[in-house]
């Protein structure tokens, strides 16, 4: 058995309130960890832990949130940069020549807002404690959709090629000081809000994954798990596909 070395560390995971959030939360909690789950819906905390609500997106809320688990628990050890919301729509929907609608400014926006700048306010509001601490884990929620692109999702997949980007701006910044940064690219995961889609569209997830199966949230939440514990030591800057071999194309 692996020794991660998580256990007591001090652990937030953004969007804890459900789906792959909720599961690393637990995942942590499960290993030892104490855990404060941000998230806007109400939640119970994982034993031991704390919920707080904290709107990612806001950096009065994020910092203020951020104090509070300082104050309770005098470091922060893990950031997961989770949270993430969906507002789909073609660039510009054509029907026999003629424009039927576009993204609007409030779709694109509303994205832009919580999965990348709420990446960014976490980070710039935790970073300053782990390089105090003398080191730390950031670990950011991409996905495949961000690494290949999809139809309708023009403002989710600028956010999550974004959040590439800046993962791998912060692993050559924060490194010196011990913080390693990574992202997880997860494919087709059968959350409660994918599970609600109809019959049809969950058979073509599955059959655009190599492995024949979604990808549950516990096996995100491991992924994240393994990259914040001294099994994965030596790793930084890494973009982890989790997503049972989806490729473009398949």
């Amino acid at each position: 058995m692996i020794e991660t070395g998580l256990r007591d560390k001090v652990v937030i995971v953004t969007g804890g309130a459900a789906g792959i959030g909720k599961a690393t939360a637990r995942r942590f909690a499960q290993e030892g960890c104490r855990v404060a789950s941000w998230d806007l819906h109400d939640a119970a905390p994982e034993e031991g832990g704390i919920f707080q609500k904290v709107d990612t997106s806001n950096s009065f809320s994020v910092d203020e949130a951020v104090r509070e688990v300082v104050d309770r628990w005098g470091a922060i050890h893990v950031l997961v940069n989770n949270a993430g919301i969906l507002r789909d729509g073609q660039l510009a929907k054509f029907k026999d020549g003629a424009l039927l609608g576009t993204m609007t400014d409030e779709q694109f926006d509303a994205v832009i807002s919580v999965n990348l700048k709420g990446v960014f306010l976490c980070t710039r509001a935790v970073a300053p404690h782990m390089v105090a601490g003398g080191g730390g884990v950031i670990l950011n929620a991409s996905s495949v959709v961000g690494l290949y692109g999809n139809f309708g999702q023009t403002n989710y997949v600028a956010t999550k090629s974004g959040v590439i980007g800046m993962t791998r701006v912060w692993a050559r910044e924060l490194g010196k000081h011990r913080i390693r940064v990574n992202a997880v690219a997860p494919g087709f995961i059968a959350t409660d809000m994918v599970k609600a889609m109809p019959d049809k569209i969950l058979q073509t997830m599955r059959d655009h994954t190599p492995l024949g199966r979604m990808g549950q949230p516990e096996d995100i939440a491991n992924a994240y798990l393994w990259l914040a514990s001294d099994a994965a030591s030596f790793i930084s800057g890494a973009v982890l596909s989790v997503d049972g071999g989806v490729v473009t194309g398949t």
